[in-house]
C-alpha cells in the first residue's frame, strides 16, 4: 500500500514541556498546601499549651504565689502571646503562597489543555488526511480491477 505517512505533530515536546510543568505545579501546590497545614497545626498547638499554661497560672494564683513567680508566668505567657502572633503570620505567608500555588497550577493547566487540544486536532487532521489517501487508493484500484474486468470481458467477446 502506498499510503502517505502521517506528519509528526511538531508542537509534541512543547506539550511534554506542558505536562512536566504542570505536573511540577501539582506537586508544588501540595508542598505548599502541606506546610500551611503544618502551620496552622502548630498555632494550635500553640494556641492549647497557652490555655493549659493560663488555666495552671489561674490555678496557682488563687492559691497564691510569689510576686516572683507570678511575674514570671505573665513573662511566659507574653512570649507565647508573641510566638502565637508570629505563627499567624506565618499562616498568612502560607496562605498568600498556597493562592499564588493555586494560580500557578491553574495557569500551567490551562496551557497544557490548550497543548493537548492542538494535539488532538492535529491527530483528527492526520486521520482524514490519512482516511482520504486510504480512500483514493481504494478508487483507483477499483478503477484498475474494473478496467481490467472489462478488457476481459471484451477479449473474451472477440
Amino acid at each position: 500500500m502506498n499510503i502517505a505517512m502521517t506528519k509528526p505533530f511538531t508542537l509534541a515536546p512543547l506539550v511534554d514541556l506542558a505536562h512536566q510543568k504542570n505536573d511540577a505545579a501539582t506537586r508544588k501546590l501540595g508542598k505548599l498546601n502541606q506546610q500551611q497545614q503544618n502551620a496552622q497545626a502548630k498555632l494550635a498547638a500553640l494556641q492549647q499549651y497557652r490555655r493549659e499554661y493560663s488555666a495552671q497560672f489561674e490555678a496557682a494564683a488563687k492559691l497564691g504565689m510569689t510576686p516572683t513567680d507570678m511575674v514570671n508566668f505573665q513573662n511566659f505567657i507574653g512570649r507565647l502571646d508573641q510566638a502565637i502572633r508570629q505563627q499567624q503570620s506565618e499562616i498568612e505567608k502560607a496562605s498568600t503562597s498556597v493562592q499564588k500555588g493555586r494560580h500557578e497550577l491553574m495557569d500551567t493547566t490551562r496551557k497544557m489543555r490548550s497543548f493537548d487540544t492542538l494535539a488532538e486536532r492535529h491527530a483528527e487532521n492526520e486521520k482524514k488526511l490519512e482516511a482520504k489517501a486510504e480512500q483514493r487508493q481504494q478508487d483507483e484500484q477499483s478503477g484498475r480491477f474494473s478496467a481490467m474486468h472489462r478488457a476481459d470481458k471484451q477479449n473474451s467477446n472477440q
